[in-house]
């Protein structure tokens, strides 16, 4: 079913994301890590969908999207960067491999994080983030999405890991099977995974050869 939305409001949450705030339709829910195919609606381009995660609550009274701008791709991404207040989008049904199931791992590379940041609100409200840690991967320090946010929610549990910039503030290294071994004192929790098609694929394998019990271990590409 689909679904027309204002967006109310746009914020810039890191040098190339935005924040989308858009109005809720009546009766509209979703499973806080679940996703939607939006496209934007306009002449051209309401049949170019794409799939973005909530990052807002089944409780708030609007839809919100964090979703990382592309302006040198010829395409949806670099078309919402050029969106205001008062355009449309259109949403359609929710669907997700990525929902809360128990304490464990979340390992995210760059927007990768998005499906966990209304798992983490959600958990946050509900006093039940002492069970998670982070392990979060980018280019660079600018790169990080949320990080203020994700600070007060999890504090020391947050892992910042950045790859390409040797003057960083963070953890230098790559999510690799030194950094799991090193990292995670319990491969029998749960483990949530997502990120680029190529680090997801590789961290799961890697989590297997570890001893992760495969039914433990969620993944989805961004």
């Amino acid at each position: 079913m689909e679904n027309v939305v204002k967006i109310i409001e746009i914020n810039a949450v890191t040098h190339n994301v935005k924040q989308f705030k858009t109005e809720k339709p009546k009766g509209f829910s979703f499973t806080p890590g679940h996703a939607t195919e939006v496209s934007i609606n306009k002449k051209d381009w309401k049949d170019e969908k794409r799939p973005f995660t909530f990052t807002s609550l089944n409780d708030d009274d609007y839809l919100e999207f964090t979703i990382k701008i592309y302006p040198d791709h010829d395409g949806v991404t670099e078309q919402l960067g050029k969106l205001k207040p008062g355009d449309e989008l259109i949403i359609r049904d929710t669907w997700g491999a990525i929902e809360y199931k128990g304490d464990g791992y979340i390992i995210a590379g760059g927007a990768g994080i998005t499906p966990y940041i209304a798992m983490l609100r959600e958990l946050e409200k509900k006093n039940k983030l002492d069970g998670i840690k982070l392990f979060y991967t980018n280019k660079t320090d600018k790169d990080i999405i949320l990080k203020d946010e994700l600070d007060e929610m999890l504090g020391g549990n947050a892992t910042y890991v950045i790859t390409d910039q040797d003057s960083t503030a963070y953890t230098k290294a790559y999510i690799n099977k030194d950094f799991l071994k090193e990292n995670v004192q319990n491969f029998d929790e749960k483990f949530y995974v997502c990120g680029p098609p190529k680090m997801t694929g590789e961290v799961g394998e890697i989590l297997k050869e570890l001893g992760a019990n495969p039914d433990a271990v969620t993944l989805d590409d961004q």
